[in-house]
């Protein structure tokens, strides 16, 4: 007899189905609203004569080199901590991940570490420094995208992210530091709240190392910066669709800025895709309904996407946890 799935994956499982449904009430009701503000006959114009060999491109680039390179990076820093998975239920892991987008702050990305355990016995806090590294060095790589071109298409934004991009570095550069971060740690333990977790708290601080020094820092960023990289071309072909030659600067400025600012936000909900509407406004020549058009098309084949994969892969977690674990 099968033994039942655990019930953290099960209670996630549920909760996602929640977020899933708010998710998409909310995006629904925001594009409704705009299309009624800009009008609806022509936003419609608009998506009747795109040509949708861009947005397959664009899906193109979001699975093949975006979804792809960000799934290496996880599995390689994985196995950076000692950590083996076979392949296919580490990409399985990984897009499951995709589905948690939609948690509040992305929370129930934890999800990964939990089912790594779950699969190889490895402590969940062993596993986080993995996660915590593949978040920061995307958040990282989309503001480094950002920054090229920042000056030039939103002068008055360049403080936030030059501001963003040296406090994050910052932290990365305490992190590095063995000494002073460990007497960081040893002065939190003092507190009460963190006392009992400070063993712990070291422990995954030198997982951390294992992901954080200057090679796996370099590898993981680059790989970040061609993966989003990806996405900001998509985002340009999409563009292309609607027959607007938007330069591919432009256009990485614009997707990355909206990305790294819906950042906090499950899925940049409302932040990412209001500023995917509001920044194009900038440039020359786009019509209201097209850059309508346009958000709604590039959150469907980079967002709306990875969140269909996690839910696919949802369903795979369960019979993948009644497997005897991963040796």
């Amino acid at each position: 007899m099968d033994t039942p799935p655990p019930a953290d994956a099960s209670s996630l499982t549920r909760r996602f189905r929640g977020w899933l449904a708010w998710s998409i009430a909310i995006a629904a009701l925001m594009y409704l609203g705009y299309s009624f503000y800009v009008g609806v006959d022509e936003v419609s114009e608009a998506i009747g004569r795109f040509r949708w060999s861009a947005l397959a491109a664009a899906l193109a680039l979001t699975i093949f080199v975006n979804y792809t390179l960000r799934w290496a990076k996880w599995h390689w820093l994985l196995l950076r901590l000692g950590v083996r998975l076979p392949l296919g239920e580490s990409a399985v892991i990984f897009c499951a991940g995709l589905a948690m987008v939609l948690s509040p702050f992305k929370a129930g990305e934890v999800l990964k570490p939990y089912l790594v355990r779950e699969r190889t016995g490895v402590p969940i806090l062993t596993v986080v420094p993995a996660l915590v590294t593949e978040r920061l060095t995307d958040g990282l790589a989309v503001l480094i995208i950002a920054a090229v071109s920042v000056s030039e298409f939103a002068g008055d934004r360049a403080g936030f992210v030059y501001g963003t991009i040296a406090v994050s570095f910052l932290g990365v550069a305490v992190l590095m530091n063995e000494r002073l971060s460990l007497w960081i740690l040893h002065g939190l333990g003092r507190l009460p709240l963190v006392r009992r977790v400070a063993d712990r708290l070291e422990e995954t601080y030198r997982a951390a190392r294992l992901c954080l020094g200057p090679w796996p820092l370099f590898v993981t960023l680059a790989t970040s910066v061609v993966a989003w990289g990806a996405e900001c071309w998509g985002y340009q072909l999409i563009w292309g669709g609607f027959d607007r030659e938007v330069s591919l600067d432009a256009a990485a400025f614009l997707y990355a800025f909206a990305t790294a600012a819906g950042g906090a936000s499950p899925g940049g909900l409302g932040v990412a895709d209001g500023l995917l509407i509001t920044l194009p406004r900038g440039l020359p020549g786009l019509p209201e309904g097209e850059i309508a058009a346009t958000s709604m098309l590039i959150r469907g084949a980079t967002l709306w996407i990875g969140v269909f994969m996690g839910a696919v892969a949802l369903f795979f977690v369960e019979p993948l946890l009644r497997r005897p674990r991963a040796s």
